[in-house]
């Protein structure tokens, strides 16, 4: 009759179910935990796993040591040897890693987007946050907003994806854009790497251009952003305003930061829902699930110091 059935639903596995084992790949060192997000979508992981009765094996690896072609390195043993059934990659991996990966069993990415066939991914709607912070700004009278990423030795898609939404949000409310208000995220404008020089050129640009607030990529960005700030004697909000992504909590001592609060629990277990999907249905296919986030007002955004 033409039926086919639905591989967007949800696997439920009973307590009687074979046992299988995913992996967990986090591209970070384990003991980098200093405003991550990782431990958030881990947890998620581990509690949807327990109820479908699925084993992870979490890895901690920095994304340019591993190789596919090291046969010592565990990750890969466990996958030539079939211990793991499928993976969840956390945080942005070299392309040839994940290819290698994606050809030998079923994969999902955490908060990151791959051009590999057959990953599929979960993600947070960052248009509609990036807007939203956007919108927060241009609300409370500025109209010269930058943006600000990090450069990271795995460049990943995420910070393109919300420098893509800020533009889109410039136009959306009639503000102006221009590339010298932004740093680290095209291959023609200004990449820095030092916090330091970083700070210093969106100092000049504050000075020389009249900007007046600053869209940061994710909140670790935004809490150093500010930190530095300060000690030049900038004071946030009162001289500039800054916002983040992720709703993390401040570090101490220092202001929330207007930011949107990711669901990250609620990522990490329907990653854990996508991979068994994608096990049972490999050839289904490749998905991208959005999540929307929370917007988090903060206390880092007020009205631009009048000349």
């Amino acid at each position: 009759m033409g039926y086919k059935g639905n591989p967007i639903r949800n696997i439920r596995r009973s307590k009687q179910s074979k046992p299988l084992t995913i992996g967990v790949l986090i591209g970070v060192p384990a003991e980098n935990v200093a405003m991550a997000t990782f431990p958030f979508i881990l947890q998620g992981i581990r509690e949807r796993a327990e109820m479908e009765n699925v084993a992870i094996d979490v890895c901690f690896e920095n994304p340019h040591s591993i190789d596919p072609s090291s046969r010592p390195q565990n990750i890969f043993r466990n996958i030539r040897k079939g211990d793991w059934r499928g993976t969840i990659l956390i945080y942005p991996f070299p392309d040839q890693t994940v290819g290698f990966i994606a050809r030998k069993i079923p994969a999902v990415a955490v908060l990151e987007s791959y051009s590999t066939p057959g990953i599929d991914t979960i993600d947070t709607d960052d248009s509609v946050g990036i807007l939203q912070l956007v919108t927060r700004l241009a609300g409370a009278g500025h109209d010269r907003i930058g943006f600000l990423a990090w450069e990271y030795p795995s460049v990943g898609h995420w910070e393109t994806h919300r420098f893509g939404a800020y533009v889109e949000a410039l136009f959306s409310l009639g503000l102006q854009f221009h590339p010298d208000w932004a740093f680290n995220v095209h291959k023609s404008g200004p990449h820095i790497n030092q916090d330091q020089d970083l700070t210093e050129q969106v100092v000049r640009v504050m000075r020389e251009q009249g900007v007046t607030a600053w869209v940061c990529a994710a909140d670790h960005q935004a809490y150093r952003l500010i930190k530095e700030l300060q000690a030049r004697g900038i004071r946030v909000p009162e001289d500039c305003s800054v916002t983040g992504f992720d709703g993390l909590e401040p570090p101490h001592s220092m202001r929330r930061v207007a930011s949107i609060r990711v669901p990250h629990e609620d990522i990490g277990a329907s990653a854990v829902a996508r991979l068994l999907s994608r096990i049972v249905h490999p050839k289904a296919p490749r998905r991208k699930i959005l999540v929307e986030g929370l917007l988090v007002e903060g206390e880092s955004i007020a009205p631009p110091k009048k000349s």
